[in-house]
């Protein structure tokens, strides 16, 4: 996987290939909030989750935490 700043439909997309874009969006969200240590670095590194982009830094610590798709 290459890592860049990734539409968040599309990223969602690429751990969930089988759901429709909003509920892979809705799953990776429900993911994210679970893994605390993640929505931690996430807050952290400014990434709010109103935007409609991941930014390199925000897939970096996704995948980190939760793997590759």
């Amino acid at each position: 996987m290459v890592i860049r700043s990734y539409p968040k439909v599309e990223l969602a997309l690429l751990y969930f290939p089988d759901s429709n874009p909003r509920v892979a969006v809705n799953h990776l969200n429900d993911w994210i909030k679970r893994c605390e240590p993640l929505f931690v670095a996430l807050e952290e590194c400014h990434q709010s989750r109103y935007a409609k982009f991941w930014s390199a830094k925000a897939v970096r610590l996704i995948v980190d935490y939760l793997g590759e798709p």
